[in-house]
């Protein structure tokens, strides 16, 4: 995706929001009826990235929503340096696509307040190395993370914002994550936080 791409996908996502947001608000709740949901996380486009994700709630379901994503971003410093084994080593951290499927359980209400969820996907990664000039690695984990979340609609309509934070399994399943004589470390469990941003329709 070029930057324009990701640029005009997020303001899109707003506009869309915005302009549905007094049709939505006239709506009565209906828990009979298929609704889709589009969102993104706002914070990859910070990290030269996109995300894309759809939220399907089925017909009559009144807690469970499904759906599938795709997402990239370069890894924040920070988060390498979370294992050890890589801090300070030079590395220079890419998911350069990732894919998933979804399933969140909503306690009171499909895609209202607190949620628990369960995401499970494929992340491909490009690795470079400040100390080893012109070369990348490139590898494909696989990932099984938990999550726990909760959807706020702030102006009672179809826009939503959704924070949610999940721990995970994730493990190399092909490709080499090594680089001249320097190895990047893949930790077996992932942590992630973060705001998504939506609109049901």
């Amino acid at each position: 995706m070029t930057t324009t791409i990701r640029i005009f996908s997020a303001i899109m996502l707003s506009i869309m929001g915005l302009v549905f947001s007094e049709v939505r608000a006239q709506e009565s709740v209906k828990t009979d009826k298929t609704t889709i949901s589009i969102e993104t996380d706002p914070s990859t486009f910070l990290f030269n990235g996109y995300a894309l994700h759809i939220r399907i709630k089925p017909k009559s379901s009144e807690h469970l929503l499904i759906g599938a994503g795709t997402y990239a971003l370069d890894m924040p410093s920070f988060l390498v340096d979370m294992n050890k084994s890589n801090k300070g080593k030079g590395w220079e951290v890419r998911i350069n696509s990732a894919y998933s499927a979804f399933a969140e359980y909503y306690f009171k209400q499909a895609n209202n307040k607190w949620f628990a969820g369960l995401q499970i996907g494929v992340q491909n990664y490009k690795n470079a190395n400040s100390h080893v000039l012109n070369q990348e690695s490139k590898y494909a984990n696989v990932l099984v993370m938990p999550s726990i979340g909760y959807n706020w609609h702030p102006l009672k309509n179809g826009l939503y914002v959704k924070p949610w934070i999940g721990i995970g399994y994730t493990s190399k399943v092909s490709g080499d994550n090594t680089l001249g004589s320097y190895e990047y470390e893949i930790s077996p469990l992932a942590n992630f936080v973060t705001v998504h941003l939506g609109y049901t329709f």
